[in-house]
């Protein structure tokens, strides 16, 4: 055999660098190659054929007893699974014997083993426990020695003793329950004797077990401990994966290998003999350890070197000799630097945001989280600053995501240059940027810096000869006032950024109190928008619309109105954003289009209904079916209902709307684009042939009066509209000069305060039926 080195041999306790040890791994630490593993599956394999063999041979004479089955399929299937079960194990056994040993063999996990044990024992058992019962006592008595005697067969296991467990302890319960099932006409005296040999078998069994395992476990250590370790350390040593050292009690060197040397340009003679911890460029933490004569592990440090800096990773054991004295240290070391350069750059790139090289989101955390102890330390506060990018979706939309990425490239430059060394920019995702300002003891520097920001962005940017503008909007919130820890500030910045969204945009808007107040107060607005609907709280009011030319009434708007139990009358424009950012909008729709069809199917033709639709709920495949139901539950034709849509219905999916939208003209509804003009591109959409009505914002049409240019876009709306065969309404009519101005123009319906208030549906009513006594007493 092998004889290692000296130099090896007293290296066998040192660890790797990674805190494994060097000395041979032990049977139950190994996952992989391991010399008892290997001899206990060669074992098993030889063993196997016996193993098998017994079965088989138990499981005739267990069919020999049992006479009165012979004709049942039962038993000769039993017996084709018991000879089936036992070939293939054996043959398994053999195979793993072969495919499983050495290095490159896979473990074959014990589970894997007790589990093929304990099949071949249930399979066995399964017929003689089953048909026990029925035995006469003779039969009895023979089929309870068989299954004591095959109990002792698990002599072919002993090379596992988790398997042999596994099948005595199977036999054993097994013979219990069959000699407790047994009948009175066995004696008892042979009932004690069967459970006394089976007792004896399993004292006798295991004991060679245990023998034959240490058997086992003695010849495997004793014939590969030494070659193992002096291949591992040579191995380790010869082909670069690290170097070896061993120091006395002095702490001098004793053996240093030479690829240690040649790491700091030294030869061996210059080493041995001096203090470690001064070649190593004196390390005072190395030092401290070597005096507590403790083990230590990845331990690293930086030398000068003739190469530039290197940095390094030694482990070491303290030598304790039979004694018990301490005769110095011996350990392993290796070079990390490239494995930290690449730690380095993976960490960079872990906190970097690829496309504009600004932090990340996580990055960005962490580092409010460092200006956030600062400032709570020194009692300077600090300041996130989330930026939302406005009008942006529109530069992705219109000229493709390759521009908008040069653009968010331009932005992030930008912003890099406003904040300076004051403090840190950072990229959220999406069009979301974020500054952490480190010094924010001066609020009136923070609100200047928002405010040259937001001119910097709204600056034009020109890509590839396209000139682009978009605007930012800045929530702010200042550390510790407004919250004592990282997601308690993020959430106070992000508040004050949805303030800024929602107070027109462009703007900056910094958290305070009463802002939180009013989201709490939203908070509880959605929570009672939850409830509102089985709570019967809402109600629709109809406002009507009346033919320009004849001034005869055609139809009703329906307005849903909330009557809040503590609140009161709670206007739309306040709760419909609720739901629509709570995703309530479809339940509430759901209502309001039944509600309305309930009320316009009690008037008579030609009254029509208009109900406006959220962009919300527009987007819903199912709203389609809803209204079709809604129409054959009040017995309604199409034409009668006519559901109003904005512009923004455009700004998500355009092939979705459209489809609902031309899903609903072919149930014959009628769809107007409501608050026409106060959009964007809205002629785009005109010949998608989904409309059937423009209706004017109420603002052109009071600014007509003063504003001659009001006149001229109603004009054209309106000679629009016929061009696409569409009818036109005027909203927000309020005077008799609105009426004859519109009505001059060419607007077909008229809707305001000057013909009616949104009113009740007894007062619609009360509108309608007189309408209908004018007409028959006409």
């Amino acid at each position: 055999m092998y004889e290692a080195p000296d130099r090896y041999k007293r290296m066998v306790s040192a660890r790797l660098p990674g805190g494994e040890s060097l000395a041979l791994t032990s049977p139950n630490e190994s996952n992989n190659a391991s010399p008892l593993r290997d001899a206990q599956l060669l074992a098993r394999a030889q063993l196997a054929p016996f193993f098998a063999i017994a079965n088989v041979i138990a499981a005739l004479l267990m069919a020999g007893s049992l006479t009165i089955y012979w004709s049942s399929p039962t038993l000769l299937g039993w017996l084709g699974a018991v000879a089936l079960v036992n070939f293939v194990a054996m043959q398994l056994s053999r195979n793993q014997s072969i495919t499983h040993v050495g290095r490159s063999g896979r473990q074959v996990p014990q589970t894997f083993l007790v589990g093929d044990v304990m099949l071949r024992a249930i399979v066995w058992l399964s017929l003689p426990i089953y048909y026990f019962p029925s035995l006469d006592p003779g039969s009895q008595l023979v089929t309870a020695s068989l299954i004591s005697g095959l109990g002792i067969a698990a002599i072919g296991l002993v090379v596992v003793p988790a398997c042999v467990t596994a099948w005595m302890a199977s036999f054993t319960l097994g013979l219990c329950y069959v000699l407790f099932t047994a009948s009175t006409a066995m004696p008892f005296l042979n009932k004690l004797q069967i459970l006394f040999t089976l007792g004896v078998a399993v004292v006798g069994v295991f004991s060679v077990a245990r023998w034959a395992f240490r058997q086992l476990q003695t010849n495997a250590d004793m014939g590969s401990a030494s070659e193992s370790a002096s291949l591992l350390l040579q191995e380790y040593e010869q082909r670069g994966v690290g170097w070896l050292w061993q120091v006395d009690a002095e702490n001098r060197v004793t053996y240093i290998s030479s690829r240690m040397t040649a790491l700091l340009g030294r030869p061996a003679s210059a080493l041995v003999g001096h203090s470690l911890p001064s070649l190593l460029g004196g390390h005072a933490e190395l030092g401290k350890i070597l005096l507590e004569r403790q083990a230590f592990n990845s331990l690293e440090m930086e030398l000068k070197t003739a190469r530039g800096p290197r940095w390094i990773s030694i482990a070491g054991d303290p030598i304790i000799d039979t004694a018990g004295r301490y005769e110095g240290f011996r350990g392993v070391g290796s070079d990390i630097t490239e494995i930290r350069h690449t730690q380095e750059r993976l960490t960079h790139l872990a906190n970097m945001d690829v496309l504009s090289g600004l932090p990340n989101r996580g990055r960005v955390r962490q580092l409010l989280g460092e200006a956030l102890r600062t400032a709570t330390a020194g009692n300077v506060p600090c300041a996130i600053m989330f930026l939302d990018l406005d009008g942006f979706k529109p530069v992705n939309d219109t000229f493709g995501h390759p521009k908008g990425d040069a653009v968010l490239q331009a932005v992030a430059k930008r912003l890099v240059e406003q904040v300076g060394p004051d403090g840190h920019v950072g990229r959220m995702g999406g069009d979301e940027f974020a500054i952490v300002v480190t010094d924010a003891q001066s609020r009136k520097r923070v609100e200047m810096l928002a405010d040259s920001i937001i001119k910097s962005v709204a600056e034009p940017y020109m890509i590839d000869q396209t000139e682009i503008r978009i605007g930012v909007s800045i929530g702010c919130a200042f550390g510790p006032i407004d919250g004592a820890t990282v997601d308690d500030l993020i959430l106070k910045a992000d508040l004050a950024l949805y303030q800024a969204k929602d107070g027109g945009r462009g703007v900056a808007k910094y958290f305070s109190a009463e802002l939180q107040f009013e989201q709490d107060d939203r908070i509880r607005l959605e929570n009672d928008l939850r409830q509102a609907l089985a709570a019967n709280q809402f109600h629709l009011m109809f406002q009507p619309l009346v033919n320009a030319k004849t001034q005869s009434l055609v139809g009703f708007e329906a307005l849903i109105r909330w009557n809040h139990p503590k609140r009161g009358l709670v206007p739309p424009v306040v709760f419909i954003p609720v739901a629509e950012e709570a995703g309530l909008m479809g339940a509430i729709g759901e209502w309001v289009i039944d509600e309305a069809c309930r009320a316009v199917a009690t008037w008579p033709e030609p009254i029509t209904m208009a109900i406006n639709i959220s962009p919300r709920q527009i987007i819903l495949p199912s709203l389609p079916n809803y209204v079709s139901l809604a129409l054959a539950r009040y017995k309604l034709p199409g034409n009668r209902i006519e559901l109003e849509v904005t512009e923004g219905v455009f700004l998500g999916d355009e092939n979705a709307t459209l489809d609902v939208l031309k899903r609903l003209r072919a149930l014959g509804v009628g769809i107007a684009l409501d608050d026409f003009g106060t959009g964007y591109s809205s002629i785009g959409y005109l010949n998608k042939a989904v409309f059937h009505k423009l209706k004017i914002d109420g603002s052109f049409v009071r600014a007509a009066g003063t504003r001659p240019e009001n006149v001229a876009i109603i004009q054209s709306i309106v000679q629009l509209a016929k061009s696409f065969r569409m009818n036109v309404t005027a909203e927000g009519v309020e005077t008799a000069e609105d009426f004859e101005r519109m009505r001059d123009l060419g607007v077909d319906t008229i809707q305001g305060y000057l013909f009616g208030k949104p009113l009740s549906y007894d007062r619609a009513n009360q509108m309608v039926v007189g309408i209908g006594v004018k007409k028959k007493a006409g």
